[in-house]
């Protein structure tokens, strides 16, 4: 899921050019940077990749095939600079545009953070990639050994969260990663539920974020253009 960085040069901050970031309707790492932009107030084209959810990303994107070796989204365009992977993204954003700060500037802090955002793209979503493996068969002792596995990652971060508002103490990227993994683990029937009630009140105020509804708004609307279920803490119309 994540992948490396390349550039044709190394870049120093604002080129003058607005960036522009290939993502796609069902991409939950290319919304995990749309969210970012939006809360750094980065001016940015989206490029939405051609999807279909019959023939998936097919055919893929040529600036997607040529910048990323896994032939994914999402990839952010700057000037000279060419990356892939939310996380190298989440990164450089924080680099060029560190207000508002995204990761604590505490070290201890910060690495904290950095190991919860991790924990959200590495440990909790390859249960919800198994469910979408196998959707069409929920009651597969494997897709119920998934289910059972989200639940238990809800569990440690209602922990984690403890009576704090956002994961890692002050809203980061963490809440961002886990926020969007979570969506599309409701989506595949994986939801929270009362048994992590402080998690279920971060939910509300993460989708009640300005930036968060811009983007999970319009995903929102595919869905349901698509005929295909919404999560019910998901908005009634793209804000």
């Amino acid at each position: 899921m994540h992948e490396n960085v390349q550039s044709s040069r190394a870049a120093d901050g604002s080129t003058g050019r607005k960036m522009r970031l290939f993502s796609g309707p069902l991409s939950m790492f290319g919304a995990k940077v749309q969210i970012a932009l939006h809360e750094k107030d980065i001016d940015f084209e989206l490029i939405m990749v051609p999807f279909t959810m019959k023939e998936g990303y097919a055919p893929k994107h040529p600036e997607v095939l040529r910048i990323n070796p896994k032939r994914q989204v999402p990839v952010l365009i700057d000037g000279d600079l060419e990356i892939f992977d939310s996380t190298q993204i989440f990164e450089y954003l924080e680099d060029i545009n560190p207000d508002p700060a995204l990761w604590p500037a505490a070290p201890a802090a910060r690495a904290w953070c950095r190991r919860l955002e991790h924990e959200s793209d590495e440990v909790y979503f390859p249960h919800i990639i198994k469910l979408m493996q196998l959707w069409k068969t929920p009651l597969d002792p494997a897709a119920e050994l998934a289910r059972g596995s989200a639940a238990a990652c809800y569990r440690t971060m209602e922990s984690v969260l403890g009576d704090s508002e956002f994961l890692g103490g002050a809203y980061s990227f963490a809440d961002i990663a886990f926020y969007m993994a979570q969506l599309f683990g409701a989506r595949m029937g994986a939801d929270m539920t009362g048994e992590t009630p402080r998690l279920l009140q971060w939910r509300q105020r993460m989708t009640a974020r300005p930036s968060v509804l811009k983007v999970v708004g319009p995903m929102a609307d595919y869905l349901r253009g698509q005929g295909l279920s919404v999560p019910t803490f998901l908005p009634s119309k793209a804000t």
